[in-house]
């Protein structure tokens, strides 16, 4: 069959170094901003911290880890893929030996388990502080936790009405300043807090190393510790829809070869055909296409380093100022008691804290049917072409289902630590697990001069060992825990 033509290069990554280059570099930051502050939600803002207030800087090589697998390698190694061969990652995984579509329709399945069970831990909290602001306005004869819930219920119902009509370009922008403002104030929280840096350089490279249980660590963490660590590990980072709908966003800015003139073509053939057969086999038209995929490579690291830096901001955080304290986080007031730390440099700070915390938590909320829905869509589309898979409706469907399914959880009162644990597992651990075996299958389906390097590919294995580790651990200890 005829092979495509590869094209030269062009725009930003066909000049030379210069001051322009590097400031063009930086503007193709997007699809991992998303991913970056989609993942600013319970993990960064209410688990690491609660895991800095009672482990001090010694957990600070989970986030480490957590980043370097997540952040980089399962989110590169999956967007690659439609970067050098244009085509979706659902049509490729739908022909995985078995039942057709199965590994998609796992993953479906367990996002859409799990997301309500972690909406609860993001919303919650939120509720908790809302309350605590407008305590004052508020009815006195309604017990606490019926207002609570209440207050809970709008905040989840305004951010999925708003995010029904959000379009992805509106959404890159909203993440994009989160991602801003998220780096800003953290980089100035962590420097005001005046942490301990040999401590956080120590925790930070100290991988393995187990804390001590102070007198006011939680009685949960003490009982089940790995279980604990493999939840803070989880929730560094987003579920695995958001790494899944990272290859999508690489066609919509069509990077790579999802930018080529006859793209359409090209997924159809591919699509069609169980071999990728369409590449050239010279090393000039390899390396060519490998230059049009370079935005990936500097996309992917830039939302690494803001993931890393956001969560280990966090958590230093908790372990600079709440370990001194010996603070206790109990019931919902997980926002609310983070206040400490601002209260701690300034008074002033904490309106501050509010406004930028609930407007990062109302962002991830915003933004997650988007991830639901395009995933959805393209793995519906994989499995059944025949049909129609309207997109505006699934996201109705799915955000129709959200907020049902959350409404009774929220109602149920079911507490923070089993929550996490349940949706940490679920949604991360086991599920980006087999995310990232998934990819490295698709890496040998390409051609050999399109695959990635060696030391790409040993990172990539090693991470799919990572994950395999955390999910065992993760799956054992809820075993343990509730049966």
């Amino acid at each position: 069959m005829n092979k495509i033509d590869i094209p030269e290069p062009t725009g930003v990554f066909a000049e030379p170094w210069s001051g322009r280059k590097f400031l063009g570099l930086l503007g193709v930051f997007g699809p991992a901003a998303i991913v970056a502050s989609l993942s600013i939600g319970a993990g960064e803002t209410i688990v690491v911290v609660r895991a800095g207030a009672w482990a001090g800087y010694d957990l600070l090589w989970l986030v480490l880890v957590s980043c370097l697998v997540k952040g980089v390698f399962v989110t590169y190694m999956l967007g690659r893929y439609t970067a050098i061969s244009g085509e979706y990652l659902g049509h490729r995984l739908v022909r995985l030996p078995g039942p057709r579509g199965w590994l998609l329709l796992l993953i479906i399945a367990a996002e859409m388990i799990g997301a309500p069970l972690g909406w609860v831990p993001i919303s919650k909290p939120c509720g908790d502080l809302f309350h605590h602001l407008f305590k004052g306005v508020l009815p006195s004869s309604v017990p606490e936790p019926v207002l609570e819930n209440a207050i809970t219920s709008v905040f989840v119902a305004a951010a999925i009405l708003m995010s029904v009509r959000l379009s992805f370009e509106r959404l890159e922008k909203q993440q994009i300043a989160i991602c801003f403002m998220l780096v800003v104030g953290t980089f100035l929280g962590t420097l005001l807090v005046q942490p301990d840096f040999y401590q956080t350089l120590t925790g930070t490279f100290s991988v393995g190393n187990l804390p001590s249980y102070p007198d006011w660590a939680p009685p949960d963490a003490v009982k089940h510790p790995y279980l604990t660590m493999a939840t803070t590990f989880g929730y560094v980072g987003g579920s695995v829809m958001s790494y899944l709908v990272y290859a999508n966003w690489v066609g919509i800015h069509r990077w790579g070869l999802a930018g080529h003139e006859k793209i359409k073509e090209i997924r159809q053939r591919a699509f069609s055909s169980d071999r990728i057969d369409y590449l050239p086999d010279d090393p000039a038209s390899a390396n060519r296409l490998k230059a049009l995929a370079a935005p990936l490579r500097w996309d992917v690291g830039l939302g690494a380093l803001v993931l890393f830096f956001v969560t280990a901001a966090f958590m230093v955080s908790g372990a600079a100022v709440l370990y001194p304290l010996e603070a206790q986080f109990e019931g919902w007031g997980l926002l609310t008691n983070q206040a400490h730390v601002w209260s701690n440099i300034h008074p002033s700070l904490v309106w501050v804290y509010y406004v930028c915390i609930l407007a990062a938590l109302w962002g991830t909320l915003q933004a997650l049917p988007e991830v639901y829905a395009r995933v959805t869509q393209e793995f519906l589309q994989a499995i059944w072409p025949d049909r129609e898979w309207d997109y505006d409706r699934i996201k109705i469907r799915i955000c129709t289902y959200i907020f049902c399914a959350t409404m009774i959880i929220i109602w149920a009162n079911i507490p923070f630590d089993i929550l996490t644990q349940i949706a940490g597992f679920i949604l991360a651990n086991f599920t980006i697990a087999l995310a990232i075996i998934a990819a490295i299958y698709l890496n040998f389906v390409l051609p050999p001069r399109y695959r990635v390097n060696t030391p790409i590919l040993i990172g990539s294995i090693l991470s799919a060992g990572v994950m395999a580790l955390f999910a065992g651990i993760s799956g054992w200890g809820l075993i343990q825990k509730l049966f």
